[in-house]
């Protein structure tokens, strides 16, 4: 089997991983209140977005590619940009999200990335700018449902909202740190796939 074709049947393992457990955790996040599971659940749908993207950009030529890495470092920016929306909401009305319902979401939605990582940490260095942006987004997540596990456990002593407000916010800088990190990946990909054809 070639990288490529290893590569694409990774991400597309990964993209249903992420695009049923956005349905999920979305589904909670309306049901508690929470800012952080809204945030984790749109980048869930936005990870699902972005590898289906990449399964089918995996086999183009390389300038090509580095194009589309441009659009996925976009992409993963937008997230970001609607927590930071739902944590302003959040603010004027800062209540404390239901804890249980929170702890058990985000315990299956760290499972559902830990599981995604792992199908991805073999391409990451092999695949360009594509599959940096599907690791990335995977470790991001990860990192993310330790913090809102962490937000639950603050939670239960602190009865407010402001630890779920603050976990949502560090979600979205996390997005924004990837996003800014893929670009600059696709950039160098494009420079070189320039140097090539000259």
């Amino acid at each position: 089997m070639t990288d490529v074709s290893a590569l694409r049947r990774a991400v597309l393992a990964v993209a249903l991983i992420n695009l049923g457990y956005s349905v999920v955790e979305f589904t909670v996040s309306q049901l508690i209140g929470s800012v952080a599971l809204v945030a984790d659940s749109i980048d869930f749908l936005e990870d699902g977005v972005l590898n289906l993207l990449i399964f089918f950009a995996a086999a183009w030529p390389l300038h090509r590619r580095a194009r589309v890495g441009h659009a996925l470092a976009i992409v993963i920016l937008v997230p970001a940009a609607v927590t930071l929306v739902t944590a302003v909401v959040k603010i004027i009305d800062p209540t404390r999200p239901e804890t249980i319902p929170l702890t058990v979401t985000a315990f299956g939605a760290l499972l559902a990335n830990l599981a995604a990582a792992a199908i991805l940490v073999r391409h990451r260095h092999t695949g360009g700018s594509m599959a940096r942006a599907a690791w990335l987004s995977a470790r991001n997540d990860a990192l993310a449902n330790v913090a809102i596990l962490a937000t639950a456990a603050i939670a239960l002593a602190w009865v407010s909202g402001w630890p779920d407000i603050i976990v949502g916010v560090g979600i979205a800088a996390l997005n924004a740190d990837a996003g800014v990190k893929v670009w600059r990946a696709a950039s160098a990909e494009r420079l070189g796939a320039k140097q090539a054809e000259a």
